[in-house]
């Protein structure tokens, strides 16, 4: 079978995950890498890849590829996409696509007119546990789900240089979970109500932003989601979901360092959650580029497209709205 030839633009954390992932599928090549540090490129160079650049234009010059991975800053997501499709490339990028609006239905319009493949990296939809409450609520074994629950919590909060550039908690954060909240019952959102506040960092609301919500969805058919979110748990990494229905409750819960259990006179010990979300969806990285190997080597559907990109970002804008305007907001009200 003949190799899939992958390049990767951008070598920040994320990067190095998929790098590291894909040189160990047996039927992927990892032909060229594009970042512009020295250490991001040395990183690259040491595992043996061809094509180092620093710019995404030569990317796209160096050698031919069937794939781009693109886990450069948000800023640049758009134009990188845009650019690849137009050379006929599959893409797989990192949330979002943009933190505006139009611009992701130009990005949309550009996929299909050239009829490539593009994938978002949602990755919590690739968790073990996740995929089998999806699975469970799907095949009916709590009945008619009525309440969806989503805590999210970070074990600290990003530097307020990150948070300046990220959109805001609804859109760097929270927007998992409003993916979360459509790919867990198969519903789509109809409004959205939320609040927020600054309880962990001052420099946090100083730089425009909130570090603790609580947002309620309300689905198309009356149901509803709560979601809540902090960017600190002081005992680590906080990720976890239940959804309960008409004949029972399904949940899914943390992953530990481990699984002891010490009893004695002053109590009961266990260990902490895992303390990074690269640990915590370490498995989960891996399972969402095989299905996205599998889509390109079997033309399969795409399990995380444009259109559920689109739908969580403006779930994410009416968030920001309904914070703003303390009033509960309609998700067609985002256009």
């Amino acid at each position: 079978m003949k190799k899939l030839r992958f390049a990767i633009a951008g070598l920040g954390r994320i990067g190095k995950i998929h790098l590291d992932n894909l040189l160990k599928v047996n039927n992927v090549e990892v032909v060229a890498v594009m970042d512009p540090l020295e250490a991001s490129q040395q990183y690259a160079r040491k595992r043996g890849i061809a094509f180092v650049v620093d710019t995404y234009e030569e990317l796209l010059k160096v050698t031919p590829f069937d794939s781009v991975v693109i886990c450069s800053p948000t800023d640049t997501h758009a134009d990188y996409v845009e650019l690849a499709a137009k050379e006929g490339i599959n893409i797989f990028c990192e949330k979002p696509l943009d933190l505006s609006l139009s611009r992701v239905n130009q990005v949309i319009k550009t996929i299909n007119e050239t009829n490539v493949k593009l994938m978002l990296g949602f990755n919590r939809r690739f968790d073990k546990e996740f995929k089998k409450v999806q699975q469970l609520v799907k095949n009916g074994a709590i009945g008619q789900p009525h309440i969806v629950k989503i805590t999210s919590r970070d074990p600290g909060a990003p530097p307020i240089s990150y948070i300046e550039k990220s959109g805001g908690l609804f859109l760097d954060m929270t927007i998992h979970d409003f993916d979360m909240s459509r790919f867990i019952v198969e519903k789509e959102v109809e409004e959205v109500y939320a609040k927020g506040t600054v309880l962990v960092d001052p420099e946090i609301g100083a730089a425009g932003d909130i570090d603790t919500a609580v947002i309620t969805l309300t689905y198309t058919d009356g149901t509803m989601a709560i979601i809540d979110n902090s960017r600190e748990a002081a005992y680590g990494y906080d990720q976890r979901i239940e959804v309960f229905g008409s004949k029972g409750m399904v949940q899914a819960n943390n992953n530990f360092h481990d699984s002891h259990r010490l009893y004695n006179s002053k109590g009961m010990q266990a260990a902490l959650p895992l303390n990074f979300f690269l640990e915590r969806y370490e498995a989960a990285y891996r399972t969402e580029m095989s299905e996205y190997i599998n889509s390109l080597e079997n033309n399969c559907p795409i399990p995380v497209d444009g259109n559920d990109g689109l739908q969580s970002l403006k779930i994410g804008l009416a968030a920001i709205k309904s914070l703003k305007e303390k009033r509960p907001v309609k998700v067609n009200e985002i256009i």
